[in-house]
């Protein structure tokens, strides 16, 4: 069996990493419960520098990244994103920002086109002000993001907007839907809650049950031949929650395969969710972004197979899912080496069992939710 610090191995297999997601900051002014944030944000204080931000975008440019994405908590905290978006043009990034258009106005939709930004997705709570107002922890949310929408559109960008579903709001995704068309959306991601970070805090609040979930998916199945049937192109992706999945997918595309995340204090994950696991992961304040990718214990832990307990190990689908979400499995099991339990074959698939159960009993308010705030992640923090 090859060791998994046996670098030289795993490298041969190793590409460049495509995809940058460049965490600006922790910073936002919503409280959606189902952030993927770590719990413990509020520790995280010192923020890399524009200079620290400019030149890791030359060296993830220098290896081979061509798609970035600006995201955050809230990306347009920082002010010198337009310094960043116009130097990631300059390097030949396509840009992306991901946005809950809280900060946006039309002078600064302007200002970043001039940048050179590619690309602009603002997310939904939901159709219902109310149920919106209630998610984010703002009642002038909502109202903002319409607007944004539209400003967005009228500068020229395609609009694509994210709406991510949970209990409270996949009852009304016929409405969301409508919103969505009304608006003139080019593309809608209707991105069922993954259960990472808050979302996997507030889970038994945001698990919808499998009713739910087949209903919306029949809504969205309408909507598809709807849209069609009126020569509109507005296209509609359903992500079901991994939840509700018998087999795991190959996350990020496998583990340090071609996706890296840069959190606010310079940190360098193989996802964003990677934080939870109880691992250290180096900075670019201390290693170049190349010396992480190919030679960190962090990033070669989980490339090939060698890691793999029964029944990955032996399974044919091995190199398919690369035994699923190391996330998953660490918040579900205290151990991120084992079989993510989504997989039908794991020992713990009995876990995603029980919380598909517990969905279909479940019951409560938005209100009832843990809020993602600065004041709970201190208490988190303490704790």
């Amino acid at each position: 069996m090859t060791d998994r610090t046996d670098t030289a191995t795993i490298n041969a297999h190793s590409g460049a990493p495509l995809w940058l997601l460049a965490e600006l900051t922790y910073r936002c002014p919503l409280q959606c419960a189902y952030c993927s944030n770590p719990l413990d944000f509020a520790s995280v204080r010192d923020e890399l520098t524009t200079e620290e931000w400019l030149d890791l975008l030359a060296q993830a440019r220098e290896m081979g990244a061509v798609q970035l994405g600006f995201s955050g908590g809230e990306p347009l905290v920082r002010q010198d994103l337009e310094q960043l978006v116009a130097e990631a043009r300059r390097l030949g990034f396509y840009t992306n920002l991901i946005t809950s258009a809280q900060g946006l106005d039309e002078a600064r939709i302007a200002a970043l086109r001039e940048a050179g930004l590619d690309h602009i997705q603002i997310s939904l709570q939901a159709s219902d002000p109310d149920v919106a107002a209630a998610v984010a922890g703002s009642a002038k949310a909502h109202a903002r993001k319409l607007a944004m929408a539209r400003a967005v559109k009228a500068a020229g960008y395609p609009m694509v907007l994210n709406v991510v579903l949970h209990r409270h709001n996949i009852d009304q995704l016929d409405a969301i839907i409508a919103l969505c068309d009304e608006l003139g959306a080019d593309a809608v991601e209707l991105a069922n809650c993954q259960l990472y970070g808050w979302a996997h805090l507030n889970r038994a609040g945001l698990l919808p049950s499998r009713e739910q979930l087949e209903a919306a998916e029949a809504t969205t199945g309408r909507w598809r031949i709807r849209l069609a049937e009126r020569g509109r192109a507005m296209d509609l992706l359903f992500v079901v929650p991994d939840y509700y999945n018998d087999r795991p997918k190959a996350c990020m595309g496998g583990w340090g395969s071609i996706f890296m995340t840069v959190a606010p204090d310079g940190a360098v994950l193989p996802c964003h969710s990677a934080r939870l696991l109880p691992m250290t992961f180096p900075s670019v304040r201390d290693r170049s972004l190349r010396e992480i990718w190919y030679d960190s214990e962090a990033f070669n832990r989980y490339r090939g197979d060698a890691w793999m307990q029964e029944p990955c190990r032996s399974c044919d689908e091995r190199h398919r899912d690369v035994g699923g979400c190391r996330c998953q499995a660490s918040l579900l099991t205290g151990d991120p080496d084992a079989t993510d339990p989504v997989c039908s074959l794991s020992p713990n698939h009995h876990l995603i069992e029980a919380a598909r159960r517990e969905a279909d009993g479940a019951d409560g308010t938005v209100g009832a939710l843990t809020p993602r705030n600065v004041h709970e992640s201190r208490i988190f923090c303490r704790s």
